[in-house]
Formats: structure tokens, C-alpha cells, sequence
């Protein structure tokens, strides 16, 4: 439970931060050159993505090779900003509450 508020906070968290920054970042930049350059440089790929609020995509990039992970957010305009990254990255095998459930 304390691991999915955690994920929940930092979900949000990066939306209100992206949102704010993403025209003076140079973090973001047109989506395909952002996911090359997390594919070339670290060896990440698409771990899971999802709707961030009504027009954002919310994307978790990560390498097995390297444990490293991003988290970016695609703005409706095709502007892809990357709002955190880390080491040491899992992938966890806990099935998602059914719809409703509380957490």
C-alpha cells in the first residue's frame, strides 16, 4: 500500500513539475528524439505508460542491462519532457486492485 501511494505521489508529482517546466527544460524535446536518446544512451526501453490527466501521457522507461529508469511526460503538442530518473530499478510482480478496491 505504502509503495503504491509512494508511485501515486511521484506520478503526480512529475505532472504538476512537467507541466510547469516544459517549455524552459532542456530536459524535453520532440518525442522520438527524447526515446532515442533514452534508448542509445542508456539502453532503455518502455516499461509502461499511462494517462496523466485528460491530454498527457505519463511513460516509465528502463534497462535490465543497467538498472537504470525515466519517467517522462508526452505534452498533447508531441513534447516529450523526462521529469526523473534512477538506479537500481525493479520490476515488481504484485497483480493491481481490482477496480474499486481500497488501497
Amino acid at each position: 500500500m505504502t509503495r503504491m501511494m509512494l508511485a501515486l505521489s511521484l506520478g503526480f508529482a512529475g505532472v504538476v513539475l512537467a507541466t510547469q517546466i516544459a517549455r524552459a527544460d532542456p530536459q524535453c524535446g520532440p518525442r522520438d528524439a527524447v526515446l532515442r536518446t533514452l534508448a542509445d544512451r542508456y539502453g532503455e526501453t518502455p516499461c509502461s505508460l499511462g494517462v496523466a490527466g485528460p491530454t498527457h501521457v505519463l511513460g516509465v522507461f528502463a534497462s535490465d542491462e543497467t538498472g537504470t529508469s525515466t519517467i517522462t511526460l508526452t505534452l498533447p503538442d508531441g513534447v516529450t519532457c523526462m521529469v526523473a530518473s534512477g538506479q537500481g530499478f525493479q520490476t515488481l510482480n504484485e497483480a493491481l486492485p481490482a477496480r474499486g478496491t481500497p488501497i
